[in-house]
């Protein structure tokens, strides 16, 4: 007899557990439609809630993103990428909790630009750049793969190596920028950096990576740094314990640009090069939006022909000469370059 009661009161339960099921979202067949199935920059929202059971709604508040919007938010001060969207909805004395994905594009088209070689300067042909930078008029290296990832300062004129350290094994090296007389040196897959002195070279501290996959590429406006991991995303540092505050995903007016590399801040703007693409794109660091793309596809043939050579990658703006010098994986020539709309 306690037994049979014992599965009546089981049933029972089981019954009122799937009843409370039922009162969720999905059941209600509530969902969030917007105006259109794709959104830009500067587009108006027009957000409203799909009921096909007409079932009475009370209040309904959107958050984009975990911020408030309105139903008609006008999309013009936003970063750009994939982006959620949710509801609220007062049902009785229940609240309704339902999200939808989106994805907001730049509006405009990039601006494409060529370029006119302004010198050609020696290049290491064994050094495999991830990242390059001038710091107070000197030429500054990051080297790639494992055993042979480097950290120097070059001589941009001859090649000159004025000095240089080498990685351990295990690190396979990449990007590198500098900021208030600190080296930041990436590496790939190995979820640290490095900083360093940047006179010495004397290893100073080791960062962590947070969210970012890998390290690929690394800049800085002179208060933050600016990091890729060769998705479309870039993320933003906080320059004093590194850690990853916010992210901008880089997009034109078609879609996201993914397999971001190595960065360079240039008037505000981040240059990005794209990893196997041997082209630049110009990114609104606020938005993410791409603002202009330079092809620097011919510069590759213009460098000594061999087995090992490999994509350009390396963009360093020199702002007294103002001009920008890019290089490539085993390259053996640096080319200094001004940039201009075709």
């Amino acid at each position: 007899m306690q037994l049979a009661k014992y599965f009546i009161l089981l049933s029972l339960s089981l019954i009122l557990t799937n009843c409370g099921d039922k009162s969720t979202s999905k059941q209600l067949s509530l969902s969030i439609n917007t105006s259109v199935k794709s959104l830009m920059l500067g587009d108006t929202l027009n957000l409203s809630i799909n009921n096909p059971k007409n079932l009475t709604l009370g209040s309904v508040s959107y958050e984009m993103d975990g911020k408030p919007i309105d139903h008609n938010s006008i999309l013009s001060t936003m970063t750009l990428g994939e982006k959620t969207i949710t509801a609220k909805i007062k049902i009785g004395e229940t609240t309704e909790t339902i999200t939808k994905t989106i994805q907001l594009f730049n509006n405009k088209i990039p601006e494409i630009y060529t370029y006119e070689i302004v010198n050609t300067f020696p290049h290491d042909i064994t050094s495999y750049t991830q990242g390059l930078e001038f710091y107070k008029g000197e030429l500054y290296e990051s080297t790639g793969q494992k055993k042979e990832s480097k950290l120097r300062k070059v001589n941009f004129e001859t090649g000159e190596v004025l000095k240089n350290i080498n990685l351990e094994d295990q690190y396979f090296g990449e990007g590198l920028t500098i900021l208030n007389d600190k080296i930041y040196q990436l590496t790939w897959q190995a979820k640290r950096g490095f900083i360093y002195d940047v006179n010495s070279f004397e290893q100073l501290e080791i960062f962590n990576y947070g969210t970012s996959k890998e390290g690929w590429g690394i800049c800085n406006d002179g208060d933050a740094l600016y990091k890729s991991d060769g998705t479309e995303k870039i993320f933003l540092l906080n320059s004093e314990d590194l850690t990853e505050q916010s992210h901008i995903e880089v997009y034109t007016e078609k879609g996201k640009i993914p397999s971001l590399n190595e960065l360079e801040w240039i008037d505000g703007k981040i240059f990005a090069n794209i990893y196997q693409r041997n082209g630049v794109v110009i990114i609104n660091p606020k938005t993410g939006g791409v603002d202009g793309v330079i092809d620097f596809k011919p510069l590759k043939k213009l460098v000594k022909q061999h087995s090992k050579l490999d994509v350009l990658n390396g963009i360093a703006y020199h702002p007294e000469r103002e001009t920008i010098f890019v290089t490539g994986k085993n390259w053996d020539k640096l080319f200094e370059v001004k940039i201009k709309k075709r």
